[in-house]
C-alpha cells in the first residue's frame, strides 16, 4: 500500500486509524486533554464538556468481550482491549480501543483511539475477504498504476509468472506477455491499448480472450478470460486499472473437443463413399486437433469386402487420405477423383478401386505396426494412432501427428480421437457395405441393360437411362435393341412398377423374356400376348410364396408396361404394339411430329383385352422416339405439356441423335433429377438399297429347286461373292425342295447382301421344319441338317400368309458389304 497516496486511499484504512477513529489525548492521570470531532460524534461530549475530566467519565472498565489481536492489559489501561463506554445521554456501547504514547509531548501523554466494535468486526471481515482474494482466489488479480506499471498482484497471478512478485513489480503488461495475443474481437489489439482505453474512458472490458504461454508453463498455450476496469477513490481520483484473468484453457479445450465432435457429426458419414469419409476426418482434425492426419485402409474395404482380422492386414493397407497433402499429391488425388466420378457417371466397370492408391508398409515396431498387432490405439510422443474397427475387423488406421515443438496429446484428446475414429469407422463400414451393394447393383444393371448397341443396318440410334434410385444406380425402366432376321430390328421400351433393386430384377426377367420371344420372330401382338400370359402366371405362382407375414407378396410385375416395334429397312415398314405404354413419337424427314394412333392395350398381367398392332411406313431418315413416362410426366406439369416439349426438341432436323437426347433430358429433367425412372431411345431409320436385295417368285414345282440354284449363283457372282456359291446352292436347293414337298402355293426366294449374306425361302405353309438325325437306312431327312452345318444361323418366322425359313452366312473376308444404305 505504500505506493499509493494515503489520503486518496481512505477506504483501505482500518476503523482504528487515528485519522478516522474517535481519538482522545490523556495525561498521566488519565485526564482528557484532547478531544477529536470523531470522539464527539461517538460519545456525545463536546470538547469543552470533556476536556479536564477523567477518562472513566465515558470509558468504563474492560468488558466481558474477548480482546482483539493483543491480550488485555492491566486495569491501568495501557493496551488494546474491548471496553464498555457510556454515551453522554446515558446509553452504553461496546467499543474497541487502542492506546499508544504520543512522542515529543514532553510529559507522559497517551492517545486513546476508539471505534464501535461492530465497525471493527466489519472491517476485519473485509480484510479477511481481501486476504482471501490475495492468497486463495484462483482468479489472477493485478493492479496497474496510471503509467500502466504493475503495483500489486495476488498469489494466483504470481503463480502464473512463476517467480516472486518483487522480481516483476513495475513491469508493463506487454512486457510480461510479449508473445501473447487477444483472440477475441471488438476491442483494441494490445494489452497496453486496452488498459489505456479503460483509464481514459472508464469503459470496462469483460471476457476478453487472451492467448499466450505463461512463464510457469512455457510449452503449453493457455487461454484466459480477462476483465479490465478502472480504479478510483471515494473522491473520484483515478489511481489505476485492475485486471482479472481466469485461466479457461481446460474449458476452451473441452469446447474445442465438443466443436470437433459437432463438426464431425455434420461432415463424417454424409456421403456413402469410403474415400470421401476418410478425407473428411482429416479435414475435421487438421489444424484444430493435429498438424497432420492420414487414413490408411485395407484394400478389401475399398472393394466393399471385410478385411482380415489379423495384424497381417498391414501388408494390404493403402493410403486414401492425407491432410495437409503435398501439392503433387493433391493434384494426383484430384485427377483420380475426377476419373472415379467419370467412371461412375458412365456406369462402366473400372479397375480395382484400391489400385489408384499407394500401398503403405510400416516399419516393425512403429506406432502403426504396434497398433495393428495389438488392435488398440498407440500414443507415441507427438503421434497418435487409432485403429478403425468394425466388429472384429480392423478396417484401417488413422494417424494424428503434431509438430516437434507442440505439446503431446493429453488424456482428453486421446479420448476425443478415439471417439472421432469410432464415428468414422461406423461411417466407413456403412460406405463399404454400400460399395458392395452398389457394385452388385451395377453388375446387375450391366447384365440387364444393353452394354453396347449391336451393329445393324436398319437404324442409327442413341439412348439415355436415368434411374430414380441414384444410390444403387438401377431402376425398373428398360430399353433394348434386338437384331432380327432379314436385317430387321426390334425396338423395346418398358416400365416396371416401383424403383430400386426389386424393380430392376423384375425388369431383367421381362427384358430377357422379350429378347427370347423377339428372336423367335414373333410379331408384336403375339410377343405381348405371350409376355402378358407369363406375367399373370408368375404373379399367381409367387403370390403364395413365404417371406412376408401371411405370405403377402409385393408384386411389381403386374402392371408393367411395354412397347415393342419391329422395323424392316427393306420395306421401310414398322409394325408396333403396346401394353399400357405411351405411344412413340414419330418425326418425318421434314420435321413434322406425330404420335401414331396405336391402340393402348392393357398393362401386362391384367388380361381381359387383346393387343392390337399398327403398321406404318417410315420414310428414310424418319425419327422414332420410344420413352417411358418418367421423361414427360412430373408433379409440376401434366403429361401433355411434357409431350409438347419433347416434340419441340425432336423436331430439330439438324441436330444429331446424341444432341437430341441431351436436349430432351435437359429440358424435361432439369438438373438430371427425376421422380421416376426414365428411359429414352431415339432411332433414325435407314433403308437397304435395291441393289442389295434380290427377290424371285417360283412356282411350287420340282424344277423350282434348280431354277433357284441358278438364280442365286448368278446373283452371287454379280455381287462378287462367288466363294459362297457352293454353300448357297445347297441351302437354296434344300429349302426350296422342302417348300415344294411340304407346302403349297408360290415360293418366294430372297437374297440380301448386308453385314452377312441372308437367304430366305417363303411359302404358304405353317408347319415348321425340324432338325433331326437320319438313320443310315433313311432316304431323306438330312437336308436341313446339312443346311445347319453350312450357315452361321438359321430360323423360322411366321406371317399371316405362311412362313419364312432364313439363313445367315458370313462373308469369306471383311469389307465385302456393298455401300447402299441410306
Amino acid at each position: 500500500m505504500t505506493a499509493w497516496n494515503v489520503e486518496r486511499s481512505a477506504d483501505f484504512r482500518g476503523p482504528l486509524d487515528v485519522s478516522r477513529a474517535a481519538t482522545a489525548v490523556v495525561d498521566a492521570r488519565d485526564s482528557v486533554v484532547g478531544w477529536s470531532p470523531a470522539a464527539e460524534r461517538l460519545f456525545g461530549y463536546r470538547a469543552e464538556e470533556i476536556v479536564g475530566r477523567p477518562l472513566s467519565t465515558f470509558l468504563l472498565s474492560p468488558g466481558p468481550a474477548p480482546a482483539l489481536s493483543a491480550p488485555p492489559l492491566a486495569p491501568g489501561f495501557r493496551g488494546n482491549e474491548i471496553r464498555v463506554a457510556r454515551h453522554r445521554d446515558g446509553h452504553e456501547l461496546v467499543v474497541a480501543t487502542a492506546v499508544c504514547p504520543l512522542a515529543g509531548a514532553g510529559a507522559p501523554v497517551r492517545v486513546v483511539v476508539a471505534t464501535e466494535l461492530r465497525d471493527l468486526r466489519l472491517w476485519e471481515s473485509r480484510l479477511a475477504l481481501l486476504h482471501g482474494l490475495a492468497t486463495q482466489s484462483p482468479v489472477g488479480l493485478a493492479i496497474y498504476d496510471t503509467d500502466l506499471r504493475l503495483t500489486w498482484c495476488n498469489a494466483a497471478y504470481e503463480g502464473e509468472m512463476g517467480r516472486p512478485f518483487e522480481e516483476f513489480r513495475g513491469a508493463r503488461a506487454d512486457e510480461l506477455y510479449s508473445e501473447g495475443k487477444f483472440v477475441s474481437k471488438g476491442h483494441p489489439p494490445t494489452l497496453d491499448a486496452v488498459m489505456r482505453h479503460v483509464l481514459d474512458t472508464g469503459e470496462p472490458f469483460l471476457d476478453l480472450h487472451f492467448q499466450g504461454r505463461p512463464p510457469s508453463d512455457p510449452d503449453t498455450d493457455h487461454l484466459w478470460s480477462c476483465a479490465y476496469y478502472r480504479l478510483q477513490d471515494a473522491d473520484g481520483h483515478v489511481f489505476g486499472v485492475c485486471e482479472d484473468a481466469f485461466d479457461i484453457s481446460d474449458r476452451y479445450r473441452a469446447q474445442r473437443r465438443l466443436a470437433l465432435l459437432v463438426e464431425a457429426g455434420r461432415g463424417i458419414g454424409t456421403a456413402l463413399d469410403v474415400t470421401v469419409t476418410a478425407e473428411k476426418i482429416t479435414e475435421v482434425a487438421v489444424p484444430e486437433f493435429a498438424a497432420s492426419a492420414t487414413v490408411d485402409l485395407a484394400r478389401a474395404v475399398l472393394e466393399g469386402e471385410v478385411p482380415a482380422t489379423s495384424g497381417s492386414a498391414a501388408t494390404s493397407l493403402v493410403r486414401v487420405a492425407r491432410c495437409p497433402a503435398a501439392a503433387a499429391g493433391r493434384e494426383e488425388a484430384e485427377r483420380q477423383e475426377t476419373e472415379r466420378q467419370e467412371r461412375q457417371e458412365r456406369q462402366a466397370p473400372a479397375e480395382h478401386p484400391s489400385a489408384a492408391y499407394p500401398s503403405v508398409v510400416y516399419p516393425v515396431g512403429s506406432p502403426q505396426d504396434r497398433s495393428l498387432c495389438s488392435g488398440g490405439l498407440v500414443l507415441d510422443d507427438t503421434a497418435l494412432v487409432v485403429p478403425l474397427r468394425a466388429g472384429n475387423s480392423i478396417l484401417g488406421l488413422v494417424t494424428f501427428t503434431r509438430g516437434a515443438g507442440s505439446a503431446g496429446f493429453d488424456s482428453g484428446e486421446v479420448a476425443l480421437a478415439d471417439e472421432l475414429v469410432a464415428r468414422t469407422a461406423v461411417s466407413i463400414d456403412n460406405a463399404r457395405r454400400f460399395t458392395r451393394e452398389r457394385t452388385a447393383a451395377l453388375a446387375l444393371q450391366r447384365q440387364l441393360l444393353p452394354r453396347q448397341v449391336p451393329e445393324q443396318s436398319a437404324v442409327d440410334l442413341a439412348y439415355r437411362y436415368l434411374p430414380t434410385d441414384d444410390v444403387t444406380g438401377v431402376g425398373g425402366d428398360w430399353f433394348d435393341v434386338i437384331p432380327l432376321s432379314g436385317t430387321r430390328v426390334g425396338l423395346v421400351v418398358g416400365d416396371v412398377v416401383g424403383h430400386g433393386l426389386q424393380a430392376a430384377a423384375t425388369m431383367g426377367r421381362l427384358r430377357t423374356t422379350v429378347r427370347a420371344f423377339a428372336q423367335m420372330d414373333m410379331d408384336p401382338v403375339e410377343l405381348l400376348s405371350r409376355l402378358d400370359d407369363l406375367v399373370a402366371q408368375s404373379a399367381d405362382e409367387q403370390a403364395g410364396e413365404p417371406g412376408t407375414p401371411g405370405g403377402a407378396y409385393a408384386d411389381v410385375t403386374t402392371g408393367a408396361t411395354c412397347l415393342y416395334a419391329v422395323y424392316d429397312p427393306v420395306s421401310r415398314r414398322c409394325v408396333m404394339a403396346r401394353a399400357g405404354h405411351l405411344p412413340p413419337a414419330v418425326v418425318d424427314p421434314d420435321g413434322r411430329l406425330s404420335f401414331p394412333d396405336l391402340p393402348a392395350g392393357p398393362p401386362l398381367g391384367l388380361g381381359g383385352l387383346p393387343f392390337e398392332s399398327l403398321e406404318i411406313e417410315l420414310p428414310v431418315g424418319s425419327l422414332l422416339a420410344l420413352f417411358t413416362d418418367g421423361l414427360v410426366e412430373a408433379r409440376d406439369r401434366d403429361i401433355d405439356h411434357g409431350l409438347d416439349t419433347l416434340g419441340r426438341v425432336l423436331s430439330d432436323r439438324h441436330a444429331s441423335l446424341e444432341e437430341l437426347c441431351d436436349r430432351a433430358v435437359a429440358e424435361l429433367l432439369p438438373g438430371g433429377s427425376t421422380a421416376d425412372d426414365t428411359a429414352l431411345l431415339l432411332v433414325r431409320t435407314r433403308e437397304l438399297d435395291t441393289s442389295q436385295v434380290a427377290e424371285w417368285e417360283l412356282p411350287a414345282e420340282p424344277v423350282a429347286a434348280g431354277r433357284a440354284r441358278e438364280l442365286a449363283t448368278r446373283q452371287l457372282h454379280r455381287w462378287g461373292l462367288g466363294e459362297l456359291s457352293f454353300a448357297t446352292e445347297l441351302v437354296v436347293s434344300e429349302l426350296v425342295t422342302n417348300a415344294v414337298r411340304y407346302a403349297e402355293g408360290p415360293i418366294q426366294v430372297r437374297l440380301i447382301r448386308d453385314r452377312t449374306l441372308l437367304c430366305e425361302v417363303a411359302d404358304r405353309g405353317h408347319t415348321s421344319p425340324h432338325l433331326r438325325h437320319s438313320g443310315e437306312d433313311d432316304e431323306g431327312g438330312r437336308g436341313l441338317f446339312i443346311v445347319a452345318q453350312l450357315v452361321q444361323r438359321w430360323g423360322t418366322r411366321y406371317t399371316r400368309s405362311g412362313k419364312t425359313i432364313w439363313t445367315e452366312q458370313t462373308f469369306p473376308t471383311t469389307g465385302r458389304a456393298l455401300p447402299g444404305l441410306s
